[in-house]
């Protein structure tokens, strides 16, 4: 029998967060990264509280689901999430959707390391490809990363990659389940929100609010309420369902919508060479991937 909450979550997190690297970048327009991280996990936090207190379901969740719960959100919404709002200051929507797409290879590689999954001669292909597809983003643009900025981002971005990867591949081998994830989720978003409005003021150059445009705040309500609450919510979700590398395959989606977004909203250039590398990169990931039962599971879960 079909799943149908199932279908129903991995479709939002297939969409939806392809749309998040749009709102981000014009949320950053304005607004200094960590703000935009901080405040969108903070709100998230409290339109979780609400829903808790409304359906009289907050409550102490003990230290070792805490304990947990903090974890998580140190590599998913701050390490991850968190790096990528700022590297975007100085990234196109479009090229940071497409290095994110990459972390799939990180978790194939890591759940290989902890004993999770086999390595294969098909995997290695898959791999070979993607680094391939990495070469081709930079093969006409080296001379930018000699720009500082946007060498940061480019080393931001990529320990962003290793939080997410990090952070499924936690979330599958401690096999954490839980009956509330709107619970955990409030834990999450608050710890997280806290700690990037901290990192905000102690990093952030210039954070006149009076600058802070009304593009840039609704873009940043469009974060916290889709991109956190209602995407979170379906991915933890589908992490009691299926593997993290099916969790993670979704980025084959969030990463074309992202691209098609900034090519129609932001007018961000697209070359030949960054097709080249969209359709190495998602080949890779999708070779590496792919088993004959994968989609499936989804579907009949």
């Amino acid at each position: 029998m079909k799943d149908i909450k199932l279908l129903i979550a991995v479709s939002i997190v297939a969409i939806v967060w392809g749309t998040t690297f749009l709102g981000i970048r014009v949320a950053v327009e304005t607004i200094p990264g960590w703000f935009v991280a901080g405040i969108r996990q903070f709100l998230a936090g409290i339109i979780m509280l609400i829903i808790l207190l409304s359906k009289k379901e907050l409550k102490w969740i003990g230290w070792k689901n805490l304990s947990y719960q903090l974890i998580f959100a140190s590599l998913m919404l701050i390490m991850a999430n968190g790096l990528t709002t700022v590297a975007e200051e100085s990234l196109s929507s479009s090229l940071a959707a497409l290095i994110s797409a990459t972390s799939p290879i990180l978790v194939f590689l890591g759940s290989i390391f902890i004993g999770l999954q086999k390595f294969s001669f098909r995997g290695l292909i898959g791999v070979l490809m993607c680094f391939c597809g990495v070469l081709f983003i930079f093969w006409d643009g080296l001379q930018e990363l000699a720009n500082p900025e946007f060498r940061t981002g480019i080393i931001l971005l990529f320990c962003a990659i290793t939080g997410w990867a990090s952070g499924t591949i936690f979330t599958k081998k401690m096999n954490i389940q839980s009956k509330n994830i709107s619970l955990n989720l409030f834990y999450q978003f608050i710890f997280a929100g806290i700690v990037q409005i901290i990192f905000a003021f102690i990093f952030s150059e210039n954070y006149n609010f009076g600058n802070w445009s009304t593009k840039s705040i609704s873009a940043m309500l469009y974060l916290a309420i889709f991109g956190s609450v209602i995407t979170f919510f379906s991915f933890h979700y589908a992490l009691t369902k299926i593997s993290p590398i099916q969790v993670s395959i979704l980025s084959y989606f969030n990463t074309i919508i992202a691209i098609i977004l900034g090519w129609l909203v932001l007018d961000e250039q697209i070359s030949s060479k960054f097709i080249v590398a969209t359709i190495l990169i998602i080949l890779g990931v999708f070779i590496i991937n792919y088993k004959p039962e994968m989609l499936r599971k989804i579907v009949k879960n």
